[in-house]
């Protein structure tokens, strides 16, 4: 008789624990945490990365929405603090345009295309920021005017005239 009380006891405690297991599983994979976001660029980017596409040479490649973070890092001998501070500062924002060597994908200059949203305080504070972090790296920073249209001649001419022979 006590076997069997021990048997009911048991097959209770594991009846319990299936239930809870149930219960504290996991939500499904069909309630993911993430979503696709729309186009990489807005209509006037993509169309500046096809004049941009074409104006660089043939030696080059043109990148798009590239991390500051994965084209500037801060400078080694920083006490920690200092280069946690300095990273951050680098590690949300990205370049619209980063144009590289085709062959070594070394990094040779850095496109912003500026729309209207360029003139709010903020985006003057940030665009101001990646001139001097740029500069300070030796690295060109390339800016354009958001516009209608663009002619490849003129966007060639102006990244002949800022960074030379790519």
């Amino acid at each position: 008789m006590q076997l069997i009380g021990l048997l009911v006891l048991v097959l209770v405690a594991l009846l319990l624990m299936a239930v809870v297991a149930v219960l504290m599983k996991p939500a499904a994979s069909s309630q993911s945490l993430y979503r696709l976001n729309g186009p990489l660029f807005s209509p006037a980017e993509r169309s500046f990365l096809g004049v941009l596409m074409q104006a660089v040479p043939d030696e080059a490649i043109v990148m798009g929405k590239v991390r500051v973070a994965d084209v500037l890092t801060p400078v080694k001998g920083l006490e920690r603090s200092k280069w946690q501070t300095a990273f951050n500062k680098i590690s949300a924002k990205h370049f619209d345009y980063v144009v590289c060597d085709r062959s070594t994908l070394k990094v040779l200059s850095v496109v912003e295309l500026n729309d209207k949203s360029h003139k709010a305080k903020k985006r003057i504070e940030r665009d101001a920021f990646l001139r001097e972090a740029c500069s300070s790296a030796g690295l060109r920073l390339l800016e354009f005017e958001a516009k209608a249209s663009y002619s490849v001649a003129e966007v060639r001419n102006q990244l002949a005239a800022e960074v030379g022979k790519l």
